[in-house]
């Protein structure tokens, strides 16, 4: 039995490896395809041919695009993401500090979605069919169907345009103090939270309404045992594998999130420096950040895999 987990576990790490693989590929030649040249881009529209071609070939944009596939992949290997194009600095230095702003603001985030949207789920599984409900059901789909960037400018214009309580860009620099740490951050998370919770809600609550109309709990309420206990006892445990799913999809969606929040925010986070260096054609830049994003979902799923697999009372 035990053989059979390893074998399930190796397999979903080595399928998450293969997946990686291809996304690399991918991520690669979908970049290299932008339109422009970042030569012309660099040395501006006065530059002469002789020049462009000179500073294609000392940055070896004119090897062939395999090779040049196999030497950016042979660097990440290594943790060498190049150099940027733009700002002729290790792409590593310029990512640094802003992964750092991004993963607090994802944290936080998660910290405050993750227990809200597992206690609205929840509750809303065990009142089935209740006012409260088809009120909770009610409020995930229409937020659902209300794409974040309208959340973001709505949120602007609500509180930093009108109401003027909150900053309309959440600059990270300009923190100094618990008060001001809220007012950066009150927005981005908020709008985060409502693109984040809706999804996870709905999935738990599914999870959950469909393990309590199993025949073990069907004969836990038989036998008289309390609602709690055929909650906490019976249910719950053997949902973990469907809400570590739904926490771990939920999250993933936080990464695409990301983008238009700080792009919306102005925040210094690394979806930020990647929409910036789109415009000047960084391709390093643009390439190591797409892959920090896709590492991220990818380990997301993955744990979520392995939590299903070591949660399946069969397996066990």
């Amino acid at each position: 039995m035990k053989s059979t987990i390893l074998d399930l576990l190796w397999r979903r790490m080595a399928s998450a490896l293969l997946t990686l693989l291809i996304v690399s590929f991918a991520i690669f030649f979908a970049t290299s395809l932008l339109p422009g040249d970042v030569t012309e881009i660099l040395l501006g529209q006065a530059a002469t041919p002789e020049a462009v071609a000179g500073l294609r070939d000392a940055m070896h944009l004119n090897d062939p695009a395999i090779i040049q596939f196999l030497k950016w992949l042979g660097g990440l290997v290594i943790g060498d993401l190049g150099k940027s194009y733009s700002n002729n600095m290790p792409v590593a230095d310029l990512i640094g500090g802003r992964l750092v702003n991004t993963l607090e603001l994802g944290l936080v985030t998660a910290l405050i979605s993750v227990p809200l949207s597992l206690a609205l789920g929840i509750t809303a599984a065990i009142n089935h069919g209740t006012v409260y409900d088809r009120a909770v059901s009610a409020l995930t789909v229409g937020v659902i169907s209300v794409p974040e960037f309208l959340i973001a400018t709505t949120a602007q214009l609500v509180f930093a345009v009108y109401l003027k309580w909150l900053p309309a860009l959440s600059l990270a620099s300009d923190i100094s103090s618990i008060g001001e740490l809220l007012r950066i951050y009150t927005m981005p998370v908020i709008t985060l939270i409502f693109v984040n919770s809706a999804q996870m809600i709905r999935m738990t609550r599914a999870a959950v309404i469909e393990t309590l109309h199993t025949p073990y709990v069907e004969m836990a309420r038989l036998k008289g045992a309390s609602r709690g206990r055929i909650v906490f006892r019976h249910a719950l445990p053997n949902t973990l594998g469907p809400i570590f799913n739904a926490i771990a999809l939920s999250l993933s969606y936080l990464l695409g999130g990301v983008i238009i929040v700080e792009t919306i925010f102005n925040y210094p986070g690394i979806a930020k420096l990647m929409v910036d260096a789109v415009s000047t054609r960084d391709l390093p830049l643009i390439q190591s950040c797409a892959m920090i994003f896709c590492v991220g979902y990818l380990v997301l799923v993955t744990v979520a895999d392995i939590v299903a697999i070591l949660s399946n009372p069969r397996l066990r």
